[in-house]
């Protein structure tokens, strides 16, 4: 394995397998402690995490050489669809002790998972709720730089612009993952996301597209702004 560097993400970091196999990381906020099956690596006195970006969404838009996720340190983060935490795991190590996540599920089976994890991640804040009702909420999240959302509705536009309206800095930056089948199993995953696409340019400013195939079969991700 090559040497880990720094990547062209903000608080990400990379290394090459072969020829071209491209392996992600984040520094380990909690060093010698693992969250799911990721592989820890140390080098210069410092502990890595790899990414799987057949795990996580966000890894996969990396992989698939998304720009930039304008997730950096010090930032605020409200995580809509937090699940068990694989993610929000890794945007916690980009954040930094100085930044925040509020991490919204309506499972509490993984919830419970989750607010384990925060016991050891103090940058974390597990919130059991109903994304589509985010005045449920309002009173337990403040402004945010970042709204990052993976919901399996089949309103998952509606919920993302809701929370974006509450809770966005009007500088911020909005992450949307879209689950394809989600919204209509009978129809292409393509003429699914197009058809959202024109529907979220009519509120948001849509910086990088990414669909995340083949790592996550049906997936996209859009990153927005708003107007």
């Amino acid at each position: 394995m090559s040497r880990i560097k720094q990547s062209k993400i903000f608080e990400v970091y990379e290394s090459f397998r072969g020829i071209n196999r491209r392996i992600i990381y984040t520094q380990n906020l909690t060093p010698g402690k693992t969250v799911y099956d990721e592989s820890l690596t140390t080098e210069n006195n410092i502990e890595y995490r790899e990414w799987n970006p057949r795990k996580s969404k966000l890894a996969a838009a990396i992989v698939k050489d998304t720009n930039n996720i304008f997730i950096r340190s010090n930032n605020t983060i409200l995580y809509l669809g937090s699940s068990t935490g694989t993610t929000v795991s890794h945007v916690s190590d980009i954040v930094g002790d100085k930044g925040f996540i509020f991490a919204v599920d309506s499972a509490p089976r993984v919830m419970r998972d989750l607010v384990f994890m925060a016991e050891h991640r103090k940058n974390i804040a597990p919130i059991l709720a109903n994304a589509n009702k985010p005045s449920e909420y309002q009173d337990k999240v403040s402004l945010v730089d970042v709204v990052y959302q993976d919901i399996s509705q089949r309103n998952q536009l509606q919920i993302f612009l809701k929370n974006v309206n509450l809770f966005l800095k009007k500088d911020g930056y909005a992450l949307l993952v879209v689950k394809a089948n989600s919204i209509d199993i009978t129809r292409k995953p393509k003429a699914i996301f197009n058809e959202l696409r024109q529907d979220l340019e009519k509120e948001m400013t849509i910086i990088d597209y990414k669909i995340l195939e083949p790592l996550q079969l049906g997936h996209c991700l859009f990153i927005c702004k708003n107007k």
